[in-house]
């Protein structure tokens, strides 16, 4: 039996009220597997999300859609001890993560 998070799209309805992630750059800190991740990719224009759990985002890597693939990218970093370009990016999406 599968597990489905979210089935009524609260969270992306709340992130659509909060910002327009229409052509933004979006770092997303904490992604996890990438749930979220997908469910606003298409809007932006890149993506970058990271996480500390390798295994997370290694599953991430292999099932995210093949047409979010060009624009998003998800690594291993720990934004506590890893140094991010300033102003690279429009939006910063921290869900779960704190």
């Amino acid at each position: 039996m599968s597990v489905t998070i979210d089935p009524e799209g609260s969270e992306t309805r709340a992130l659509g009220e909060m910002v327009d992630l229409s052509g933004t750059d979006v770092l997303e800190v904490g992604c996890g597997d990438g749930r979220l991740t997908w469910r606003y990719a298409d809007l932006a224009a890149s993506v970058l999300a990271i996480d500390t759990a390798a295994d997370e985002v290694e599953k991430a890597r292999e099932t995210t859609p093949p047409r979010l693939r060009p624009t998003l990218t998800f690594e291993v970093v720990d934004i506590t001890e890893d140094e991010l370009p300033p102003a690279a990016y429009d939006v910063a999406i921290l869900a779960h993560s704190l």
